[in-house]
């Protein structure tokens, strides 16, 4: 009696012909948001769906590829004082924009 199957999961799936180091069809995101630059865990989360909601919005403008965000620098805690403050929402997207804007394929 055998109660280990030696299948595989995958046998009677189609195979792919695509490479695994193909670049890939369409857009692809990365965050990163580093515990260093945003301590609490709120603001990073808020900081990540910002980054998600720049990336579709400007979806259609950018290449095929993998896309990574990092936040560089921390932000100033006096100036920003709520993780889900407007002033913050506000700053980030227009930065984001903006980055996302330079890399669109319909920049010059």
């Amino acid at each position: 009696m055998h109660l280990i199957s030696t299948e595989l999961s995958t046998d009677r799936q189609r195979a792919s012909t695509a490479a695994v180091d193909d670049a890939p069809l369409r857009p692809y995101l990365g965050a990163v948001v580093p515990k260093r630059h945003a301590r609490r865990a709120v603001t990073r989360n808020l900081l990540k769906r910002q980054i998600r909601t720049a990336f579709e919005r400007h979806l259609a403008a950018l290449l095929p590829g993998l896309w990574v965000v990092r936040l560089r620098a921390p932000f100033d805690r006096a100036r920003f004082v709520s993780a889900a403050s407007d002033p913050l929402r506000r700053e980030v997207g227009k930065e984001l924009d903006a980055l996302f804007g330079r890399a669109s394929r319909r920049q010059p």
